[in-house]
């Protein structure tokens, strides 16, 4: 907002939805532009500008008409006001109208490959009729047909083929581009008596001429009888078709001009104009709500279903080889275009942009370019879309605009009328050749003045010849300075306006532009250390309660000083900005309680306690000049000792005494500085050893260690002894084995060779 620089209130709202312009006449400190009155909204609140004094215009939507008639679509009118950048977001519905009216009419291609398609085409009227009772009880029918464009090459133009172009004894009728035979009627006897009269047709290549049937049937409503109900447009063939530079093949190079040229039905201009292109047709069908079904062969299904990608709201049926299907395609294809509901919008002013976000049936929802559309919507289904227009931009003069919003195919249509909110309601209110702008130079209004041509200064004063006048600046210059508003602003009209900066929130001010709120003593990187510590103003830091210091950088708490035993800084030190400063240089830390070289609270009082208590050690000499500084008090044991929980920190202490004997006490400061000590007035002295048991036990350990030591010994002994034995049993055995098996191998070995003996005598 501040970067907008913004002369005006109209400016300034312009700028962003979030800008506002503070009207209060004595808002500006001394040296600030007007531009300083526009601020983001809390920014001009923290300057102190009253809520009522800051000019806010809002956006708004307010429906303007609500439809009385039966209609699918709602709202029909509607008012949007528009602030630039602040979207205003409205809701349209749309829901299916039962027994809605429909106009349907037939264009079929009637070059010769269809003959026999339309032999069936001459019942279609009544046949299609009583099918489409069962959807509407307000059906219109008509009927078209087209061939080619009448030059060469498409078709032959000797004059025997322009009388009858078919071959052999075919009797077929002239070439032509197209023809409206029937006008759209609800008598389907009279579709089925003239498609009777019609012939078969013939022409030269494949591709016919389609395009321009259709650019005709689209533009010429009148002819064709197209009522504001729904539009369907059959468009039956089994071939290709010709589009816009084709035309140059026949010296056709002059592009359609997308207008009406029937002349007793007959389109007269095909020899003239090119074919459409694809994006004209999708242009002429979508402005006048056409819907197209093409029922086209199997053999040019996806090339029509190419086409349908790039048509909206069109449908690709397959027509059987002779056209015996086609009511039930129209029945299939009406009822998947119905399903569909698709919006569009109507050219947008510069500046202008608008997003949809759909909310269809079973709770499928979309942003984008998918938040145009719902499918698989049923007769009484309702939808519902979010449509959000925002202005980028306030148009040059400030003129109201119209858009419309409609769905695709159907003649219902949202119209919203566009007003741009660019000027505040306190600019109306102003006064024109005020006093209060120097002498009527300008008028006063929103809490400034708006100068007149040839005028400038905050208050108008000045003209724009005398600007640069020495004179003037003169009254920009401090007391011995040459510099011109410190060298921080400009010097207009004798009064120094400031210099802004990069970052919005460092501003000059004064009135030679000396002060300025980003020049302050820093701590730790943060001017005056920071929000909560204080604020520059003019280059010094005004500090908040609890703060001092050049940067506001020293607190005055003394919280942070505080001991564990409730005295700050523990009764060593001073407290100076929130930090302990120790005058006992043996004494560390945040409280002055560390010390890295002093004995600990039990080993420092304990000669002192030992003294006081039990008359012995070091100090028993000294006792009542050195160790009267607390006060003691005997307890009997140790459980009568006091416990941690009291409110003067507690230590407590076990110390040896001379007689290594242990002696237990306690040792604390309560809040008035009063040492107060408490002992256990019977020492804990150990008992000497008792040397018989260790004698018994060391002698009984030794023999112990030996009867253990032999009995191993004996164990080892007799297990070696055992396995020497079975050593020697194992060999004695093994001897006997020996001999045996000497003996019984020599007899195995005489009988062995007896046999061989016997057997060798009797082989021969």
């Amino acid at each position: 907002c501040i970067k907008a620089n913004a002369k005006s209130c109209g400016e300034c709202i312009q700028a962003g939805p979030n800008c506002g312009w503070c009207k209060k006449t004595d808002f500006l400190q001394e040296g600030e532009p007007t531009s300083a009155r526009c601020d983001d909204l809390a920014a001009l609140k923290s300057k102190g500008c009253p809520v009522e004094d800051i000019e806010n215009p809002r956006g708004s939507a307010a429906e303007k008409l609500k439809p009385e008639a039966i209609t699918q679509i709602q709202p029909q009118k509607l008012v949007l006001k528009l602030r630039v950048g602040e979207p205003q977001t409205f809701s349209l519905k749309f829901k299916r109208a039962e027994d809605y009216p429909i106009d349907l009419y037939y264009l079929m291609d009637l070059s010769y490959s269809m003959k026999d398609d339309l032999e069936n085409v001459k019942s279609l009227g009544t046949a299609l009729m009583f099918e489409m009772e069962k959807i509407t009880s307000d059906f219109r029918i008509g009927f078209g047909s087209f061939v080619e464009k009448t030059v060469m090459p498409y078709i032959s133009t000797t004059p025997a083929k322009l009388r009858n172009p078919c071959t052999g004894d075919q009797n077929c009728t002239s070439p032509f581009s197209y023809k409206n035979v029937l006008s759209l009627t609800s008598e389907g006897n009279k579709f089925n008596e003239l498609v009777g009269k019609q012939h078969i047709s013939g022409n030269l290549d494949s591709p016919e001429g389609g395009f321009d049937a259709i650019m005709q049937v689209a533009v010429c409503g009148e002819q064709i009888g197209w009522r504001n109900v729904t539009r369907l447009l059959v468009f039956s063939t089994d071939a290709g078709f010709h589009f816009a530079g084709d035309g140059k093949l026949g010296g056709i190079v002059l592009p359609n001009d997308g207008k009406c040229h029937l002349e007793n039905n007959m389109y007269t201009m095909s020899h003239y104009y090119d074919y459409p292109s694809i994006a004209h047709l999708v242009q002429k069908l979508s402005e006048n709500n056409i819907q197209t079904i093409f029922a086209v062969t199997e053999e040019f299904q996806a090339v029509y279903k190419e086409l349908k990608n790039l048509i909206p709201k069109s449908a690709v049926g397959t027509l059987s080889s002779n056209s015996s299907n086609v009511i039930q395609l129209i029945i299939d294809a009406y009822n998947s275009l119905s399903s569909e509901v698709i919006l569009e919008n109507s050219k947008l002013p510069k500046g202008v942009t608008i997003s949809y976000k759909s909310y269809c049936k079973n709770g499928v929802n979309d942003t984008q370019e998918d938040g145009r559309k719902c499918s698989n919507i049923s007769i009484g289904d309702e939808v519902k879309f979010e449509i959000s227009v925002t202005a980028n931009e306030c148009p040059r003069k400030g003129q109201n605009e119209t858009i419309k919003i409609k769905p695709l195919g159907f003649t219902e249509e949202v119209e919203i009328n566009l007003q741009f909110v660019c000027e505040c309601q306190c600019q109306n209110e102003g006064e024109a050749n005020s006093p209060a702008c120097h002498e009527g130079n300008g008028t006063f209004e929103c809490g400034a003045c708006r100068c007149n041509e040839g005028r400038i200064g905050r208050l108008c004063e000045c003209s724009t010849d005398e600007v640069n006048s020495e004179d003037m600046d003169a009254y920009c210059r401090r007391e011995n300075s040459t510099e011109i508003c410190s060298n921080n602003g400009e010097c207009i009209c004798g009064q120094c306006v400031c210099k802004k900066r990069e970052n919005t929130n460092e501003v000059y001010s004064g009135k030679y532009c000396e002060c300025d709120n980003f020049n302050c003593d820093r701590s730790n990187g943060l001017i005056c250390g920071g929000k909560r510590n204080g604020i520059c103003k003019c280059r010094v830091c005004e500090c908040f309660p609890n703060f001092t210091g050049s940067a506001c950088d020293c607190s005055l708490d003394t919280v942070p000083c505080m001991a564990s035993n409730g005295q700050i800084c523990n009764g060593r030190g001073t407290c100076e900005c929130g930090t302990c400063n120790c005058t006992d240089p043996k004494f560390q830390g945040s409280t002055c309680e560390m010390c890295q070289t002093c004995l600990g609270v039990c080993a420092e009082h304990k000669d002192c306690v030992q003294c006081r208590a039990f008359n012995k050690g070091e100090k028993k000499e000294t006792c009542s000049q050195e160790c009267m500084y607390f006060n003691m008090t005997r307890v009997e044991s140790r459980d009568k000792l006091p416990q941690p929980g009291q409110p003067d920190p507690l230590s407590h202490c076990k110390e040896k005494d001379v007689d290594d004997c242990w002696f237990y006490f306690t040792y604390s400061v309560n809040s008035n500085g009063e040492a107060n000590v408490h002992v256990v007035e019977t020492p804990e002295c150990p008992s000497g050893p008792d040397i018989i048991p260790i004698v018994a036990g060391v002698v009984a350990g030794i023999v112990l260690i030996g009867l253990a030591l032999l009995l191993i010994w004996k164990l080892l002994m007799i297990i070696h002894d055992r396995r020497e034995f079975a050593k020697f049993e194992k060999e004695k055995m093994n001897a006997k084995w020996d001999t045996v098996s000497e003996e019984a191998f020599t007899c195995i070995k005489v009988t062995v060779v007896k046999e061989k003996y016997k057997t060798f005598v009797h082989v021969p």
